[in-house]
């Protein structure tokens, strides 16, 4: 079964000092850098996912600014698919879905942001396409909620929504397991 990587939104609006910086943002990054660089040195597909939001007065990831580029750590290197979207589902309006078929993959091993918003909108859509879906849930991050005057914690948003990824939609997994269970030997 060949294995694909998929990098969601790892942009520089989520990042201090950007316009909607995540809790934890450098450590989730620093963990999707590492399946990257595995992902490269295996010759793996791999597909970034660029959010630019089209929304008239959006607060982040406006085309045409800093916020919007992917973040150094996950840069794009030249032949990489970028595949821009305009709604949290990474599938929906794009073809995400016929290039990972066309690279033959079969396991989608998903990272990114925000946890309860585009990780799992795109999971889901995945699992909807017939693919077999890893999340790497330290490469994952989001930011706190707010509901009914309460305040919902990062970290509580977070093991929420890989809880509910885990039951049906996906393996919810960390990043040194992902390495280990493909055989991906970090640099």
């Amino acid at each position: 079964m060949k294995t694909g990587l998929l990098l969601v939104d790892i942009q520089n609006d989520y990042f201090k000092p950007g316009k909607f910086e995540l809790c934890g943002m450098e450590e989730a990054a620093h963990n999707a850098q590492r399946l990257l660089t595995a992902f490269r040195r295996a010759g793996l597909p791999l597909i970034h996912i660029q959010h630019q939001s089209l929304r008239q007065g959006a607060p982040f990831f406006v085309p045409g600014t800093n916020g919007v580029e992917i973040h150094p750590s996950v840069q794009p290197l030249p032949g990489e698919i970028v595949q821009v979207k305009h709604v949290p589902n990474s599938f929906k309006e794009t073809e995400v879905a016929d290039l990972l078929r066309e690279k033959g993959v079969e396991t989608l091993i998903i990272c990114g942001a925000m946890s309860h918003m585009c990780i799992d909108a795109t999971t889901r859509a995945a699992f909807d396409f017939g693919f077999q879906c890893i999340v790497a849930e330290d490469a994952c991050t989001t930011c706190q909620l707010e509901f009914k005057g309460k305040i919902i914690e990062a970290d509580l948003v977070h093991s929420a929504f890989m809880a509910a990824l885990a039951h049906i939609y996906a393996d919810v997994i960390s990043t040194d397991e992902c390495l280990d269970r493909f055989g991906l030997p970090e640099v």
